[in-house]
């Protein structure tokens, strides 16, 4: 009897593993200094990829650790020029649909080189945002938490901010703006130079927005969209 209950229990177990699998796939990763499905066991700093996905993923990887050089190994590509199409339309979809990758690439370059069962990719990654810029990147689930963050950033001094929005809705600009507009009414700031606001990426879903707290004349800034409230 206490061997069946304990294989009933051992069954169950499994079984609530492998329920829950599903739960945790996401389509993007988040930056965590090692993985083992994407860092090569063997090479600390080398990822590793499958498929465009995983490209993707280990680009954006890089990027919130602020990464500069690193080496991937594609494995499951048939030919070089699939190796050459996967890495143009992966750099080019996270510079232009990505939040994080509109706001802080400049530009991203890669030479591959055929190795036995693998390709191996140089990539270099120029940024136009500073390491300590992503980290102090703040996540929020919606635009209703704006108005508590620029008030938090101003009672702190701050003269910008960078907000990813996990959803941003239909109404998404109009809820920017009327954050602003109050924050700036109550803190007597309506005679002071309009902020500037960016949105990123500037086509497409919005996934971050930027606040400069004092007009800026930085054609660094020219990617993302500007809106003055």
């Amino acid at each position: 009897m206490k061997r069946m209950v304990a294989g009933i229990l051992v069954m169950l177990t499994l079984l609530g593993m492998t329920g829950c699998a599903p739960l945790l796939e996401r389509t993007y990763v988040t930056a965590e200094p090692h993985s083992s499905k994407f860092w090569e066991s063997e090479a600390a700093s080398t990822l590793r990829a499958e498929n465009y996905q995983d490209v993707v993923n280990d680009l954006l990887l890089l990027i919130g650790q602020h990464t500069e050089t690193a080496t991937l190994r594609l494995y499951n590509f048939q030919d070089d020029m699939t190796v050459a199409e996967t890495l143009e339309q992966a750099t080019t979809e996270i510079q232009q649909e990505t939040p994080m990758g509109a706001y802080a690439v400049e530009y991203i370059t890669s030479s591959s080189q055929a190795q036995r069962g693998y390709y191996e990719i140089a990539v270099q990654i120029s940024y136009r945002r500073t390491e300590e810029q992503i980290q102090n990147v703040v996540n929020a689930t919606s635009t209703e938490a704006l108005y508590t963050l620029l008030q938090t950033a101003l009672d702190e001094g701050k003269t910008e901010l960078a907000v990813r929005i996990g959803y941003w809705g239909e109404n998404g600009t109009s809820r920017v703006a009327e954050a602003v507009t109050r924050v700036r009414e109550e803190r007597g700031l309506t005679q002071t130079p309009e902020w500037t606001i960016y949105y990123y990426p500037a086509n497409g879903p919005v996934g971050m927005v930027e606040f400069f707290f004092q007009t800026q004349e930085d054609g660094a800034q020219d990617a993302g969209e500007q809106e003055t409230p």
